[in-house]
């Protein structure tokens, strides 16, 4: 899959639970420490704008729409950039020289695989908490090669300890410190 397709993807299965999300769940807890669901979307949406901006795009104007229009918003500014020769453009990154592609890839496309998990087990969408085989391949290739710069304030704390005998997806949320 392109980079591209991949977004659109996990884009589309991010918003199916936003969509879901009843009104009275997001106050809810998550899984991210401190953090409601509520919190795990405007988190989602806020990143993608600023990416965008720091990137030299035109982030989307989100201001007093409902969690839903917000992220459909900013998801259609993001495929817009992919779906476009833009998403090749060069940038100096925190890691050195990369591309808006590549960037998407490697943090905003996992982003979207465990806050989608992080606002289903908040809001009680238990179908929606399984991350398929696929999805956790490729959050583990897109993370390999930040190894301890993904456990600085405001990305992942500690890794959790899981049983020896713990599926992929448990060993993943324990990595990204979540416990599932």
């Amino acid at each position: 899959m392109t980079p591209a397709e991949t977004y659109r993807l996990l884009a589309d299965r991010f918003e199916d639970v936003v969509a879901a999300t009843p009104e009275d769940r997001w106050p809810s807890p998550s899984p991210c420490e401190g953090w409601s669901a509520a919190d795990v979307v405007d988190h989602v949406v806020d990143t993608e704008r600023e990416f965008l901006d720091r990137v030299g795009f035109e982030a989307p104007d989100v201001e007093g729409l409902d969690r839903l229009a917000a992220w459909h918003t900013v998801r259609d500014a993001v495929q817009a950039v992919l779906d476009g020769p833009d998403a090749e453009r060069e940038y100096d990154g925190y890691f050195g020289r990369t591309n808006v592609a590549a960037t998407i890839g490697q943090f905003y496309v996992p982003d979207l695989v465990i806050h989608r998990w992080d606002l289903a087990r908040a809001t009680g969408q238990a179908t929606a908490e399984r991350i398929d085989d696929d999805e956790i391949e490729l959050v583990r290739e897109a993370w390999a090669p930040l190894g301890d710069n993904l456990r600085q304030p405001g990305v992942f704390g500690p890794a959790r300890d899981v049983p020896d005998d713990a599926d992929e997806q448990l060993d993943l949320l324990a990595f990204a410190g979540r416990a599932a």
